[in-house]
């Protein structure tokens, strides 16, 4: 059996965070365009008329994206079916893979984690300690102390070559290290795009769990930038331009250790912040779009002062049973069965599954999904 090899692995930066002098002049270019991409694509967030039903497919996105990071597979088209299972009194969530239910949890963390921001909590050390315990409470984290946090050296590595790339934080200084991020977060008159860039490194750095650092990490992008009014709802993920670079993802934040190199950090984060933004804004403007164009369908062939609450319930459970649509959408039973029929009559939703038995029809809104698909 081959052995772990330490060889050219970087150690943390004792004593070096936070920086005592950044120097703007050589990232200000990037900066400069993550700050004007985040402000167009906050524009498209406030003009949306509800961006929560709108843009909960991107929350699922992010989700699938994130844990694929971390080796969990799985599709946006599982989550949803689970999602469509898991509230259909006749269906059973028994037969998913492990993998979907851990993405499931992502999903979760981060929508409880913006209601606890929303409902006044601060980041704080407590605050990532219950998104962790949510996030590894089933599958296989679920042996590796959720909400806790760790207690003896862990380290990053290629795993297909059993090569270390990174050691974090000793356990022994781990407090002290959360407690100059926080101390930063809250006390620092850095810009707030340079404190998040700052912010996503040196989590990653103190690396304070046994497991789930990264996920919570990139969830914490998302919560910083909502809780410091860049963003007006909390619908920025940047997952997928990370996973696209990720091996200049890694090696610029080993840069940092090694060479006390945080500008060229500075520079490749807000990069990805104004490549993703400009991708959400993208996405958003298409689902607002197909909105609007879906409002005057729905009422054309609908005919239905339900109409609309019928486009909301597929916009936000684009995959969904039967059964839940008739009993759970708000509209009246009879009602909602002849939506189902219309709609599939006009090719606006799928049929992904028969009824068979007590088992209700599965289907998806094919125009919704090919958009948000990954």
């Amino acid at each position: 059996m081959k052995e772990i090899d330490f060889k050219g692995a970087v150690q943390y930066h004792y004593d070096k965070f936070p920086p005592k002098k950044i120097d703007l002049n050589i990232f200000i270019h990037e900066l400069l365009g993550a700050t004007s991409a985040l402000a167009r694509y906050d524009q498209v967030l406030k003009n949306m008329h509800n961006n929560e039903i709108l843009l909960a497919p991107l929350r699922n996105q992010e989700a699938v994206i994130s844990s694929r990071m971390e080796g969990t597979i799985s599709t946006m088209d599982e989550i949803l079916r689970y999602q469509a299972d898991e509230t259909s009194d006749s269906s059973s969530t028994s037969s998913y893979r492990e993998d979907v239910l851990e993405t499931l949890l992502y999903q979760r963390s981060l929508v409880n984690a913006q209601k606890a921001i929303q409902d006044g909590y601060t980041i704080s050390s407590s605050t990532i300690k219950k998104i962790h315990q949510q996030l590894l409470s089933f599958g296989r984290g679920a042996n590796k102390s959720p909400g806790q946090f760790k207690s003896e050296q862990n380290y990053l590595a290629d795993r297909s070559r059993k090569k270390i790339l990174f050691t974090p934080i000793s356990p022994e200084r781990l407090d002290e290290g959360l407690e100059r991020l926080f101390n930063y977060l809250n006390n620092s008159d850095d810009l707030p795009l340079v404190k998040t860039a700052l912010m996503h490194l040196e989590f990653e750095a103190l690396h304070p769990f046994n497991d789930g650092n990264g996920r919570i990490g990139r969830m914490l992008i998302t919560l910083f930038l909502w809780s410091n009014g860049l963003i007006s709802a909390p619908h920025f993920y940047i997952s997928e331009y990370f996973e696209e670079h990720k091996d200049e993802y890694i090696d610029t934040m080993r840069s940092v250790s090694l060479h006390n190199n945080w500008e060229d950090w500075c520079k490749f984060f807000f990069a990805g912040i104004e490549e993703q933004a400009n991708r959400n804004l993208e996405i958003a403007e298409s689902i607002s779009k197909l909105y609007e164009e879906m409002k005057l369908v729905f009422s054309t062939i609908l005919s239905s002062k339900y109409c609309i609450v019928a486009l909301d319930y597929v916009f936000t459970n684009p995959i969904f049973r039967n059964n839940n649509f008739t009993a759970k959408s708000g509209i009246p039973p009879a009602t909602a069965q002849r939506f189902t029929r219309t709609l599939a009559e006009n090719n606006l939703i799928e049929t992904v599954e028969e009824a068979a038995g007590r088992k209700p029809a599965l289907y998806s809104f094919e125009p919704l999904m090919r958009l948000v698909r990954v």
